[in-house]
């Protein structure tokens, strides 16, 4: 079983979709995991990845969700205004 590599919960599942492999942890952090590596491997290359980063992975998370919402795709989504196509 791995932790999370912010705040050390336990995994609590793991699933694969369309060819892709994602751990669950207890926390709601859900990674994509390569398939092919061992837990160890696995758990080296989330503290390398992710544990470095710590609060700045969730900060960029959700800048990026911001832009998405108050000026990209989903804008046009919420808002209903058309795009270049006339299509909402």
């Amino acid at each position: 079983m791995l932790h999370c590599p912010f705040c050390g919960r336990p995994e609590s599942s793991r699933f694969e979709l369309e060819g892709h492999r994602y751990l669950v942890f207890e926390c709601m952090f859900t990674p994509e995991v390569d398939p092919a590596l061992t837990d160890a491997e696995i758990d080296e290359r989330l503290k390398a990845g992710f544990g470095a980063q710590g609060s700045a992975y969730f900060r960029k998370t959700c800048d990026a969700l911001h832009v998405y919402v108050a000026k990209g795709e989903g804008a046009r989504i919420l808002t209903g205004r058309p795009d270049a196509t006339g299509s909402p």
